[in-house]
């Protein structure tokens, strides 16, 4: 268990630099990384080779990553420059007063949606600004569409984390969709519930509870429906779109105790609406349309990458990295987004003289202290991995729980999560092992896969890289560690929601 020990250090070291000492992402990582760095050379064996490919592995990642933050905070500054996310915030208060209901529509609806159709961190770096503007505190702002997007990670991004389960365990999708999808739908039921605790604590979570299970039902169910019926990648799409039509729905029940007086500028608010209507049509046109995701798919970064082996025997397979289309990525349509949007808010006349410097000098500041601790991040994930500690992490949690296994798959993938920030990135690392494992013990591996990937979905909202997003798109760099300490309590109750489902369809047989 020496391995599984060690390997443990640097991942405790970020937890007890963040949580309880209350550092910064950009130096808890580096404290992380050195710890990785200095336990695969030291104990693991990790040679120079080794170590410059992970490196260049990490940096090909972090760009993956990177692109969106970037992208995704000059769309913010865009809009906030047209004064578009006041606006919107003065304009909801029309549909409903009522704060929990807000919370619904834009954090749970709304934020599902972008998951749906964007990807890594746009839920946050889109949402968390609304509700800032809408009077919410910055940290809930972060949290809750964090939370409430979570159980749309999986099938969402035209479900690239469900792909690359299948891809590397060589299942179907007529296997691996429905438990997936359940176990998820069950987890979307009680998002709602979660939202609301954050927004407006108990009370306010049971008088709007009537609220938060039909928002979850319909999510959940038309999640499940699509995933099983098909077509999958359009699961999460689908059923938070439907969600988030009925939210508006149940705004008109839940208006509160004062509605905002005085009669609604229609025309300002379609103004101030157009920059975000813009961004899910650019969404919709580049992603979900074949003939143009194609076009724009011709520019591809892609390394290959040899096989690599550590001192100790663990043997990272040849490989080529993730490619990187830079025309259809998720950050450059949000870069698209961002320049229709600043041309229709410039028509607008939204703009004062000097707005251009003023985005760009606002978005380059912004995004620095993110950039270095994301790299940093990724880089002590990557070295890990290709350094066998990963793989010691995981199965010494698979030797501890022993024939408990089933309640320990959701966590396993939800670690890969957590060290990653990425459900896609923990079904290509752990999805092999957890099958192995499952066979060893006789248990069904769709059901084990399915605990794997849905608890690494509803885990990767809370990896150090994707809070780096929200805190640094709603003005709290450097207080990543309270933001990952309030959100902790909500994910540990949907992984463990998750791994009690893992064993209850083992013994039900499903």
């Amino acid at each position: 268990m020496l391995p599984f020990f060690l390997a443990l250090i640097p991942i405790l070291l970020i937890l007890v630099l963040m949580l309880g000492l209350r550092w910064g992402a950009v130096k808890a990582s580096i404290a992380g990384y050195l710890a990785a760095l200095l336990l695969a050379v030291l104990y693991f064996g990790s040679g120079v080779e080794l170590l410059a490919y992970a490196h260049l592995k990490a940096l090909l990642s972090s760009l993956d990553v990177l692109l969106i933050i970037w992208a995704a905070f000059l769309f913010y500054r865009v809009t906030d420059e047209a004064r578009a996310v006041n606006q919107i915030g003065e304009a909801l208060p029309h549909l409903t007063a009522d704060r929990g209901m807000q919370a619904l529509v834009i954090g749970f609806g709304f934020a599902s949606f972008l998951q749906g159709v964007g990807g890594f961190g746009v839920p946050v770096a889109v949402v968390a600004p609304i509700l800032v503007g809408l009077g919410f505190p910055p940290i809930s702002a972060i949290i809750i569409p964090s939370v409430g997007s979570g159980w749309a990670v999986t099938f969402g991004s035209l479900g690239s984390a469900f792909q690359a389960l299948l891809a590397t365990t060589g299942f179907s999708s007529t296997e691996l969709a429905f438990p997936a999808a359940l176990f998820l739908g069950i987890a979307a039921l009680i998002t709602g519930f979660l939202v609301l605790h954050n927004t407006v604590g108990w009370r306010g979570m049971v008088r709007l509870a009537p609220a938060a299970i039909v928002l979850g039902v319909i999510m959940g169910t038309f999640q499940l429906i699509v995933a099983v019926k098909g077509p999958w990648n359009m699961a999460a799409f689908l059923g938070s779109l439907v969600g988030l039509l009925a939210s508006f729905g149940l705004a008109r029940f839940f208006r509160g105790a004062k509605v905002q007086n005085g009669r609604l500028d229609v025309k300002v608010l379609a103004v101030a609406l157009s920059g975000y209507a813009i961004l899910i049509v650019v969404t919709l046109l580049v992603q979900m349309i074949p003939t143009v995701k194609q076009q724009l798919g011709g520019v591809v970064i892609q390394v290959q990458i040899p096989q690599l082996s550590t001192n100790l025997g663990h043997i990272t397979p040849a490989a080529v990295t993730k490619p990187i289309a830079l025309l259809n990525h998720a950050g450059a349509v949000l870069l698209y987004a961002s320049i229709l949007a600043y041309l229709v808010y410039r028509l607008a006349g939204r703009y004062q003289a000097g707005a251009v410097r003023s985005i760009l000098e606002g978005t380059v500041k912004r995004v620095q202290a993110p950039s270095v601790s994301i790299i940093l991040m990724v880089c002590m994930a990557v070295v890990m991995e290709n350094a066998g500690m990963t793989e010691a992490l995981a199965r010494g949690l698979a030797d501890i729980a022993g024939r408990f296994f089933p309640l320990v798959a959701p966590w396993i993938g939800a670690l890969g999560a957590f060290m990653t920030g990425s459900n896609t990135n923990s079904n290509v690392v752990f999805a092999l092992l957890q099958l192995r494992t499952a066979e060893l013990l006789s248990y069904p591996a769709a059901i084990i896969l399915a605990g794997q990937t849905a608890g690494a979905g509803l885990a990767s909202v809370v990896a150090p890289a994707k809070i780096v997003v929200g805190t640094s798109t709603a003005d709290l760099a450097g207080r990543e560690g309270e933001v990952m300490r309030k959100m902790l309590p909500y994910i540990i109750v949907q992984v463990l929601l998750t791994s009690l489902l893992t064993m209850a369809a083992i013994w039900l047989k499903l």
